[in-house]
């Protein structure tokens, strides 16, 4: 097939029309050491900290320690497929987290991306993972009551919104069960609940959002999940085979709730 010359011309204007004269400066490292999903980085000494690094086949990376050669970075994702000698770069980006009302309801992972089958999380509104808290002046004052709902704790012990509480006690003392009795009697309260769990089974929290969909409690409440069976959880892209691994944990977590109950 000819190709006449008015063709070639078109397209060499095309071309020409669309070139971009604005270059992209990134600073590139490479990998001198990894292990145990901690990789040191030599030649980035322009990286910041909690800045988010890309890897080689879409791994990112959080910088964490920044010495005066190297750079310490936590592995958001398959440290396995990282080895010494690949290129790390920049991306001029903090790690940060969708947030706003549309994650109410919502079951995700650690940076946001949703691990209940309900689709994408319609917002446009991030904050960094790692900011610096309001100062005690810049706060609003404690003066709006919490109840939980358990008579004995709230005639003992006064709970305000803002207020920092702890909940010491052994295993299987009823900790989750007090948390999660005082998220359901929020219910319509117009206080938002946020119930993280780290390192649990995901058949555990399934059996608790369970509960609080039962309830009604899910419509207030953002359950964040850092499951035991996905060391590999943090990865940044949804399309990582980490990533499919969670979905897939948790899809299989809850749908067998009800065989377990």
């Amino acid at each position: 097939m000819a190709i006449r010359s008015d063709e070639i011309i078109s397209i060499i204007k095309a071309n020409i029309d669309n070139f971009d004269p604005t270059a992209e400066t990134r600073n590139v490292g490479t990998v001198v050491e990894v292990g145990d999903g901690i990789a040191t980085i030599y030649g980035l000494e322009g990286a910041l900290a909690s800045e988010l690094l890309e890897f080689p086949g879409g791994v990112m990376g959080m910088a964490l320690n920044l010495a005066e050669e190297t750079v310490g970075a936590v592995i958001l994702g398959d440290a396995s497929a990282i080895k010494e000698g690949d290129v790390v770069k920049t991306t001029g980006r903090i790690v940060e987290v969708p947030v706003g009302a549309a994650l109410l309801g919502r079951v995700v992972d650690p940076l946001g991306r949703p691990l209940d089958d309900k689709g994408p999380i319609e917002t446009t509104k991030v904050r960094p993972a790692e900011r610096i808290a309001p100062g005690v002046i810049a706060r609003k004052g404690v003066d709006t009551p919490v109840q939980t709902g358990i008579k004995a704790i709230d005639a003992l012990i006064p709970i305000g919104r803002g207020q920092r509480e702890l909940i010491i006690g052994d295993r299987q003392t009823g900790k989750t069960a007090i948390a999660i009795d005082t998220i359901i009697n929020q219910k319509g309260q117009g206080l938002v609940c946020i119930y993280v769990a780290i390192g649990q089974k995901l058949s555990t929290v399934a059996a608790t959002v369970a509960i609080l969909e039962r309830h009604g409690a899910m419509d207030h409440t953002i359950v964040v999940v850092a499951g035991a069976e996905d060391p590999a959880r943090s990865s940044t892209s949804p399309h990582t085979p980490a990533s499919r691994c969670a979905r897939r944990s948790w899809r299989t977590a809850w749908r067998s709730r009800g065989r377990a109950s």
